[in-house]
């Protein structure tokens, strides 16, 4: 059985006893979430015995917001403190994958973007509802989660979260982070995640980065929403990402492929 712990800054989840510790998670929200948004999905990710640790993406107006050198530094420094964290007898357990949603997966994709080594380069990264350039405003709390997601149980968990910031989603991501984003040749694997019903989305503007860059997947969920982590088919996209990371242990070769299939 997994276990969680919660801090105020991040949450804590390990696998089951007794299970050898197969890689390092850090999960970085997007606009608005708490590390509580993804317990489900961390204790899902931890029961097939990945070390996870969910972080609180830095507020708006916050330097990882600005998009600077200066506020990449801090978001590195950050990334790197939460990894640290998660450090057992024998060290970290590799691999290492960053997942980011959101704006939490624009300041992924744009710290991976820079030149220069950052003290944490993750041996993977899934960045999981990657805004576009249009901040999607909504004026109610209902048109939120509508954008968001459609599972009722996500919806409960967002909005009986006295800690998430209703109305942050239309906040704009700044432009120097997404540009970095979309224009990122990062030769680090990446699984990028959206849902075709994402009304955030630039599914063009994936495409092409998904097509530039050297190792990626852009992997499309039918019928999701902004949420893709979260939405109704939580199940399906987990799946994904731990076949994501069972690939990368093995050197980006999959591990099953379909010979034969009548769907």
């Amino acid at each position: 059985m997994t276990t969680t712990t919660l801090h105020p800054d991040h949450a804590d989840h390990f696998a089951p006893e007794g299970l050898l510790t197969r890689g390092t998670v850090i999960v970085v929200p997007g606009r608005g979430e708490t590390p509580a948004t993804y317990a489900r999905f961390g204790r899902r990710l931890a029961a097939d015995a990945y070390r996870v640790r969910v972080v609180d993406l830095p507020r708006s107006g916050d330097e990882a917001e600005a998009g600077s050198a200066a506020s990449l530094d801090a978001f590195a420094a950050r990334l790197e403190e939460a990894v640290e964290g998660t450090s057992g007898p024998d060290g970290v357990a590799r691999p290492l994958v960053v997942v980011g949603s959101d704006a939490g997966a624009a300041a992924v994709a744009a710290l991976l973007a820079r030149e220069q080594d950052d003290p944490v380069r993750p041996d993977g990264v899934v960045l999981a509802g990657l805004p576009g350039t249009a901040a999607g405003a909504v004026e109610t709390w209902d048109e939120e989660l509508d954008a968001r997601t459609s599972c009722p149980t996500h919806r409960g968990v967002l909005t009986n979260d006295a800690e998430v910031r209703r109305g942050s989603l239309s906040d704009p991501v700044p432009d120097a982070v997404l540009d970095a984003a979309y224009e990122s040749a990062s030769g680090v694997p990446a699984l990028l995640l959206v849902g075709d019903a994402d009304p955030l989305a630039d599914r063009e503007g994936l495409a092409r980065t998904a097509k530039s860059l050297p190792r990626a997947r852009l992997s499309v969920v039918r019928g999701a929403h902004h949420d893709v982590l979260n939405d109704l088919q939580h199940r399906s996209v987990a799946a994904e990402v731990v076949a994501f990371l069972e690939t990368l242990r093995d050197g980006l070769v999959p591990l099953i492929t379909v010979e034969s299939s009548a769907w």
